[in-house]
């Protein structure tokens, strides 16, 4: 009994925590929501910053690769 008493115990412990942070997570996505807001106010292309974001947490290498590959396909259709 004392076991399963420390395991729902645990288990409450871990289900607040993870509320706590998905409460944290909210908040952040909408001070991300208001930052691109400011942004698109000020004439920024919030549409290319998204994009810019996604590229920078790519790894230089692997960025490379992918830019050569898609300039490798828009190349075969004609596009480039």
């Amino acid at each position: 009994m004392a076991k399963s008493g420390f395991a729902a115990g645990q288990l409450k412990s871990l289900i607040e925590r993870i509320e706590r942070l998905e409460e944290e997570k909210a908040a952040l996505a909408a001070d991300i929501r208001e930052v691109y807001s400011e942004a698109k106010g000020t004439g920024f292309d919030v549409k290319i910053m998204r994009q810019i974001i996604r590229m920078r947490k790519v790894e230089k290498a692997d960025l490379q690769e992918q830019e050569a590959i898609l300039d490798l396909y828009l190349s075969a259709l004609g596009m480039r």
